[in-house]
């Protein structure tokens, strides 16, 4: 793969040492094919990053962790990329570490080989387990800041939380559908496994504010465990035949499985009277442009990622102010408001 880079500076964006480095770039074996992978990785890292970002000065590597599909990862990547060029006064490179349900041991895995191999910050979206919080302080103690994104942990030692504010997102979708649907109608609400501590503040918020506002709405839960469509398809399809007063949606996920949902509707021969999502991706911008969903609540993923900047630049003394959290601006978006940046990255 041909590249200008020193092997140093590959060793250091893929985590590995020169000798290895060198001995894949020079193809002398006995090296295992997901380090060569790795290599590669690093070097098309570094193409994508070398126009955004000026070499010189000081330099920050940041380790990006997520757990979560490949469209929210994939959204993740770009809006930070997008970001590298606005962060001052430090430069910024990024390593990516994304996969989608890995097991915990594995995530683990991948925090502990960035608190021995040293890291200037990690920016995390995991599950609220106890082996990644003990994760979590052994990278504090390695003297690697930790800033979760989206969902938080916030009983580990992580320096701040970057990203929507979940509980006031669940009141607001509550507060939507109040206005929508009947006094009588019930409403369903979509989630994952609910290890992720942002899907459960979503949903907090969500009924402590209709039983403040509806006290005699039903709210019907549905705990989607496998992540596959057609497997949500036929339990919201389950719902409904269970539950003919099922009349709005409110779906926690970060991503995906509205459409799923949206077509057990269809296949039950029963109207969505009014649905809200999260998070402008490309499903659910093509549901909203087609009605199909009543709102989406977004919110700006790229400037979470600069702030999670910042706050690594304050943990190591290079911005005034000591880190603090930061919580995005809830916008709900309908088929009139939709951002001009939604639309470009669509």
């Amino acid at each position: 793969m041909p590249h200008p880079y020193p092997v140093r500076e590959i060793a250091r964006q893929a985590g590995l040492s020169e000798a290895t480095v060198d001995r894949v770039l020079n193809r002398r074996g006995g090296v295992r094919q997901s380090t060569v992978d790795q290599v590669h990785r690093a070097i098309a890292d570094l193409h994508r990053q070398r126009s955004q970002v000026r070499l010189t000065g000081r330099t920050f590597f940041l380790d990006v962790v997520v757990d979560a599909p490949a469209r929210f990862s994939s959204a993740v990547r770009a809006a930070l990329e997008s970001q590298l060029p606005l962060v001052r006064p430090a430069t910024f490179r990024a390593r990516f570490h994304l996969a989608e349900a890995p097991p915990v041991a594995e995530l683990v895995a991948t925090l502990d080989d960035i608190a021995r191999r040293g890291s200037q910050g990690v920016v995390l979206k995991a599950p609220d387990h106890p082996q990644v919080l003990t994760a979590v302080e052994r990278l504090a103690e390695a003297g690697v800041p930790v800033v979760t994104l989206v969902t938080d942990l916030p009983t580990s030692r992580r320096v701040a939380y970057v990203g929507l504010d979940n509980r006031a997102a669940g009141a607001t979708a509550a507060y939507l559908l109040d206005q929508w649907l009947p006094d009588d109608a019930a409403v369903l609400v979509t989630r994952g496994t609910g290890s992720f501590r942002g899907e459960d503040d979503r949903e907090m918020g969500f009924r402590a504010t209709t039983r403040a506002l509806r006290p005699g709405r039903r709210q019907v839960d549905l705990v989607d465990a496998t992540g596959d469509d057609d497997a949500l398809r036929g339990s919201v399809r389950d719902a409904l035949a269970a539950d003919p007063g099922i009349a709005g949606v409110y779906s926690l996920y970060a991503t995906g499985g509205n459409a799923a949902t949206l077509a057990a509707f269809a296949d039950a021969g029963r109207s969505c009277r009014a649905f809200v999502a999260h998070d402008l991706d490309a499903e659910n911008l093509a549901l909203l442009q087609d009605r199909r969903l009543s709102v989406v609540l977004h919110h700006d993923l790229a400037l979470d990622l600069r702030r999670a900047c910042h706050v690594v630049m304050q943990a190591h003394g290079a911005l005034p102010g000591a880190p603090r959290s930061w919580h995005s601006g809830i916008q709900v978006v309908t088929p009139y408001s939709i951002p001009a940046e939604a639309l470009v990255t669509s």
